[in-house]
């Protein structure tokens, strides 16, 4: 925003439909640029996610927010070459994810763990559905 960064804590998102968690989260960015957004609902968050790929950036490094114990930067979908399973040359839609962690907090092994199965998710969307 133009005021600076704000980070909305979305609470119970383990046990919301996907069609709420996006509601939930329109509705605390919509407040938010209208600056509405209440102090409680700033506080207690534990994981941030940052998208800068929606201004076109391919990659970065996000900062760790405190008390946060990570945070996912995600970057844009874009078309790069890939190597087919043939040894062929191919077009594939690819997105460069960084997860940074706090590892006072939390280990790197748990870290990967969690990166690997964000990548089986991403990667099978319906999956997400199920």
């Amino acid at each position: 925003m133009d005021g600076g960064l704000l980070t909305p804590v979305v609470r119970g998102v383990d046990r919301m439909p996907l069609s709420v968690l996006s509601a939930t989260v329109r509705d605390l960015a919509d407040r938010a640029r209208a600056g509405r957004i209440k102090q409680h609902e700033l506080e207690g968050g534990s994981f941030s996610v940052s998208n800068l790929g929606m201004y076109g950036i391919s990659e970065f490094s996000a900062i760790l927010n405190p008390p946060h114990a990570g945070i996912l930067a995600v970057g844009v979908a874009e078309k790069r070459p890939v190597v087919g399973s043939d040894d062929s040359l191919e077009v594939a839609t690819m997105m460069t994810v960084t997860l940074s962690a706090d590892h006072r907090v939390l280990d790197g092994a748990l870290a990967a763990q969690w990166l690997a199965a964000f990548q089986r998710r991403i990667e099978n969307p319906v999956s997400i559905l199920i």
